[in-house]
This record gives structure tokens, C-alpha cells and sequence, in this order.
């Protein structure tokens, strides 16, 4: 029989727990008619996927498609979400009445179930507030930085901010920071996690935003961020008087999302003249109508409107910020005619350079060396190791994403060191410690900055980068992805590396290439350390293993957290001095031939190759 208020079609009884409760609790006409309509229909295979599993909350938040159900983001579970934040809080932190939390929120926005961002965050600033804590809510869309920047300006006790970033227009999400301004880490994520489940009931008030208008608790910090934190950008400007007379012409592009203002006011703070915006972009339009992926990662297919202005307008530099401007993609023309599009790893590369090289032309005591940091992403090119190497000051790697490197940064700064820079292949970039997360405006405008610096020395950045190569040794990668949708099949693929010769070894050769060391971050293997342990943190619920090869190769293959792929960095590190870079890409391409020969096996596991 079916459950009191249930659907009687003869479901599950979890199901039909999960629909009673959703049909009570939820005040949002179009969810609630849509999942009404459903169980009119008996539609058990859509109730499943709506209603089927929670969505996890983990290190990075929240992220998944708008829609109806515990599956979904939408008005009841962001107020679900930050029901539970809000109580995990409030054991954390005794203070948290006084401090309070900041929120803000991307452009994006789903008609047919009724979810944005906007409203998502106003829903979460009411829950707080409804607890008689202070909400310092964003009264427009900011840059996703703009939230750890508030936080550590105000000395709050935590941050939301409302986006999916570069995700498909149907997605949003929900990112968290800490007190210390860092995206949070485990164990945060598993305590908010039981919290939320300890807290599904709407609060009395929880669907009433009218709460918010006119609260004491309420405060709009939009205009004094704004200021403060162009005016702390300022101080990462070295050549104020190049950039006003420089002949370098830029176009930028905000790929429909929040970046125009914000790029616009950081040239204005580097007293450049504004940058070109391209017109179909400039504007937020959550239907991205003008690109398949608004994500600049994936290179040229994003670009094409801003190649056809820059072209017209005899820009030489693109910049490129993804949907929530933490993320930069920068294109120079090159004298052929050809744009070309800077890789992660090449502009990490070149901004590390810069930043190291400004820093010491400003502190000529070389003393100080001791206390300079870069940090960099273990599947990142190792090009700064390289740099700290020869220059004198420290490099640190750390596990894949910025939760990492912004929570090592505040480490370091909080033992008095001075973290210069960091950066993740996956085009993010920490350029000014003032915000612990990536930020593609500062990002934007420093690059601007150097590009105008080397063009007074008759240098492009591509010729720049050649020279930092040569100086400091070629490092080229190459990295890419098989999509598999099947977890067995994931894990069958990485048991077999460890147990490669059915004697529980791993490799010792790939095709022709012998092996020299292997570390396994899901077991904690490490056969460079005395011990064999990891020295990294290690993860049983991840894929990740590093081979390193004689011949100066790494290569890193890991699951993706995010979306169904098994992804694979590889890179060939050269020594200084000169180098044939057609020769090492040679000798990487067959490399990762025969890794993905070997290794990957894309016929036995049937995996699918990333799509041009």
C-alpha cells in the first residue's frame, strides 16, 4: 500500500517517503507542480533521478543541474543546504553572531523551474538571517573571488558563493569558504554533509526573502569591496606609466558571465585604456547563446568571436574569462597570422616569471629569498620547480584543485612567509594572496601588464615564453581525457596498474619507455621515499597514480571529481641550456601513445576518446 500522501505507484517506500515530504515542504509552485505532474503519470523512471540520491555535498559544495528533487539545485534544497551550514556553523565558531558570512551569485538561471542564483542566495541570506546572523549579501553578480576576498577583508566566519562556473547552462552550485579564506576541506565537508541531512525541515520562516528587506542583520557590501579591493590590486601594479602609453591593443571577453564590470575597473586601476569587450558576450545571458561550452579551457571554439574583433580592431592579446571570472584563457597573434592560445601550464609559466622578476627588481636584499613560495597543482608543469631551482626561492606542490594551494598559501602566510604565486593547469591563477582561491580578474589585468612591459622590449609573450624555456629548461605537456561513464570499469582499469604482471607490481615499462618511480596517491605508495609512503595527502575514493620515466617523462592519471572521466597530464622536463622543443615534443607524443596503449586501453575498457 502506498505510504499516507504518497504516490501508490507501488515504489519503493524510500521513494514514496522522499515525494510526501517533498509535496509538504516545498513553496515553489513550479517544482511542486512538476513533481505533481509526475506522480500523476506514474513517471517512476524521472521520480528516480529527481529523487533517487542527495546530491553530495563535498569539498567543493554543491553542484548539479536546476530541476526538482533532493537530486537538484533548487529553492528547497539550497534552503536544506544552508539549514545545515548554518547549525555546523554555529558549532564551529561562538562568535558567529558578531561576524557573520558573506554571499554572492553568479547570472545563471533555469525558467523552467523557477531557480537562479539570485534567488538561491537570497533564500540562504534568509536562512542565516532567520538565526539572528549577520549576511553581507552581494546586491548584484560578482566574480566568484569577490566571496574569499570578503571574507578575509571583513574577517567573516564563512563565505557562499552561488555559481556552476563554467558548467552547462542547466547546472548551478554552491562553493564554500572557510574563516581563513580557503575553499573548506575535509573534514568540513562530511560534518556540513550529517548536518544538512539533520536539518531537512524548512525552518518556520526559511521561504519568507521579504525578511531580508529592511533587516538590521542585513548589510550590501558591493560598493566598499569594490573599492577595497581595487585599490589592493593597485599595489600589484609595477609599470603604471608603461601601461598608460602602451601601443598594445587588447580584446576581452566575459563568455556571458559576470567579468565585463570587473576586468573593465581592473585596467582602469592599472590606469590602462579599457580593453575591447566583445559586444555579443559582454553582457550575462544565462543561455550562453553564442558558444556550445562556456568554458575558455576548451580552447578555440570559444574564442571565435573574440578572434574576429580582436582582427578588426588590430588587438594583439586576448583575454578570456570563463562565466564566474575565476578563470583566465589568454591568446596572442602570432607575426604568421595564426592566434595562439596559451595553455595553462604555458601562462602559469609566464606570470610565475613575472612575478618572481618584478618582486626582485622591488627588494634588491636577497635575504628575503628564503621566505618567497610558488605553489603549483601536482598534475601542473613543474616549469616554477625549475625557476625556484635556479633563482633561490621555494616551490611546493600540492593535490589537484585550489582548495589545496589556498589552504597551503594561508599556511605559509600565517608563518610569516610570503607566497608569491600559484597556479593549476586547468588555466587558474592566484597572482595576489589577498584573495586564496583562483581569480581571473587580477589574472587579466597582471597579464595585461606584461604583455606591455615585453612589448616596450620588442618581446611578444610567445617569445618571452621561449626564453624562460631556455633559461630554465623546456617543460612541454600535453594532457587530455577517455570518457567512461561505468565506476567498475574505472576501477578494474587502475587495479590492473597495481597489479600489472598478476604479482601485485606495477609496471616497469610502457611500451619503450622504462619506468624509474611510481607514486599512487589512492593507496599511498611511493617507491621515491625511503619508507614507500606518500608524502601528499592520500584519498581511497579517487584514482591516482604518477608514473615517472628515464627519460626525464611524468604522468599523472586520476578521476575526474566532476564529471565521468579518467583524465591523464603528461610532461617532459628538459635541462637548461639548449634544447630541441620539436624533438621533446616528438618524444612526448610518443610517450603518450604508449601510455594511452598500454595503460588506458581504450579498446578492452571501451572508453571514449575526448572529441576535437
Amino acid at each position: 500500500a502506498a505510504a499516507p500522501g504518497g504516490c501508490g505507484l507501488g515504489m519503493d517506500t524510500r521513494l514514496d517517503q522522499e515525494t510526501a515530504r517533498w509535496l509538504r515542504w516545498d513553496k515553489n509552485p513550479l517544482t511542486l507542480e512538476s513533481v505533481k505532474q509526475l506522480i500523476a503519470d506514474g513517471n517512476k523512471e524521472e521520480l528516480e533521478k529527481c529523487f533517487g540520491a542527495r546530491m553530495e555535498f563535498g569539498t567543493a559544495g554543491l553542484r548539479a543541474p536546476m530541476g526538482a528533487g533532493i537530486s537538484r539545485m533548487n529553492g528547497l534544497t539550497i534552503i536544506q543546504t544552508t539549514q545545515g551550514f548554518c547549525r555546523y556553523l554555529e558549532k564551529q565558531f561562538s562568535d558567529l553572531k558578531q561576524r557573520g558570512v558573506v554571499i554572492s551569485f553568479d547570472a545563471r538561471a533555469h525558467p523552467p523551474s523557477g531557480g537562479n542564483s539570485r534567488r538561491f542566495a537570497r533564500l540562504a541570506a534568509t536562512t542565516f538571517i532567520t538565526q539572528g546572523i549577520p549576511v553581507y549579501l552581494f546586491s548584484d553578480i560578482t566574480p566568484t573571488p569577490f566571496v574569499p576576498y570578503t571574507v578575509l577583508h571583513l574577517k567573516l566566519c564563512a563565505g557562499i558563493m552561488i555559481t556552476a562556473s563554467h558548467n552547462p547552462k542547466q547546472d548551478n552550485g554552491y562553493k564554500v569558504y572557510w574563516d581563513n579564506g580557503a575553499q573548506i576541506t575535509s573534514p568540513h565537508d562530511k560534518g556540513i554533509s550529517r548536518a544538512i541531512e539533520e536539518n531537512l525541515e524548512p525552518w518556520p520562516q526559511a521561504w519568507d526573502d521579504s525578511l531580508l528587506n529592511g533587516s538590521p542583520l542585513l548589510h550590501d557590501p558591493s560598493a566598499s569591496i569594490n573599492k577595497s579591493y581595487f585599490e589592493d590590486l593597485k599595489k600589484y601594479c609595477f609599470h603604471r606609466s608603461v601601461n598608460r602609453e602602451t601601443k598594445v591593443k587588447f580584446v576581452h571577453t566575459s563568455v556571458h558571465g559576470v567579468g565585463h564590470d570587473f576586468v573593465q575597473s581592473a585596467f582602469k586601476a592599472f590606469d590602462f585604456a579599457p580593453p575591447e569587450a566583445v559586444p555579443e558576450q559582454k553582457d550575462p545571458d544565462p543561455e550562453f547563446p553564442t558558444v556550445k561550452y562556456p568554458n575558455p579551457e576548451e580552447g578555440k571554439g570559444v574564442l571565435t568571436l573574440s578572434f574576429a574583433l580582436a582582427d578588426k580592431t588590430k588587438a594583439r592579446i586576448i583575454l578570456a574569462n570563463d562565466p564566474d571570472a575565476d578563470r583566465l584563457a589568454v591568446a596572442e597573434k602570432q607575426d604568421s597570422g595564426e592566434w595562439r592560445v596559451f595553455s595553462g601550464n604555458e601562462l602559469g609559466a609566464l606570470l610565475g616569471w613575472w612575478l618572481f622578476t618584478s618582486w626582485k627588481e622591488k627588494n634588491q636584499d636577497h635575504s628575503a629569498l628564503k621566505d618567497i613560495y610558488m605553489l603549483s597543482s601536482t598534475v601542473s608543469s613543474k616549469i616554477l620547480r625549475a625557476i625556484a631551482l635556479k633563482e633561490g626561492f621555494h616551490f611546493e606542490e600540492t593535490l589537484t584543485g585550489f582548495k589545496w594551494m589556498g589552504n597551503r598559501a594561508r599556511q605559509l602566510i600565517d608563518q610569516g612567509k610570503n607566497v608569491l604565486f600559484a597556479f593549476e593547469e586547468a588555466i587558474g591563477y592566484m597572482c595576489c594572496p589577498f584573495v586564496l582561491d583562483k581569480d581571473g580578474v587580477s589574472a587579466a589585468v597582471i597579464s595585461a601588464e606584461l604583455a606591455s612591459f615585453l612589448a616596450t622590449k620588442n618581446l611578444t609573450l610567445s617569445q618571452q615564453l621561449k626564453a624562460i624555456y631556455v633559461e630554465y629548461g623546456y617543460h612541454i605537456t600535453k594532457a587530455s581525457y577517455f570518457i567512461c561513464h561505468d565506476q567498475g570499469t574505472i576501477k578494474q582499469l587502475f587495479e590492473n596498474l597495481r597489479n600489472y604482471d598478476g604479482k601485485n607490481n606495477y609496471p616497469k615499462t610502457c611500451g619503450r619507455f622504462a619506468i624509474s618511480g611510481i607514486r599512487d596517491l589512492t593507496t599511498g605508495y611511493d617507491d621515491s621515499q625511503p619508507d614507500k609512503k606518500a608524502v601528499l595527502p592520500t584519498s581511497k575514493s579517487s584514482q591516482m597514480i604518477t608514473f615517472t620515466f628515464a627519460n626525464g617523462g611524468v604522468a599523472t592519471m586520476r578521476t575526474s571529481g566532476t564529471e565521468p572521466k579518467i583524465k591523464y597530464y603528461s610532461e617532459l622536463c628538459a635541462p637548461p641550456g639548449n634544447s630541441d622543443p620539436e624533438q621533446l615534443k616528438k618524444e612526448l607524443n610518443e610517450l603518450v601513445s604508449a601510455i594511452e596503449e598500454h595503460f588506458f586501453q581504450p579498446q578492452k575498457y571501451n572508453l571514449q576518446p575526448k572529441a576535437e
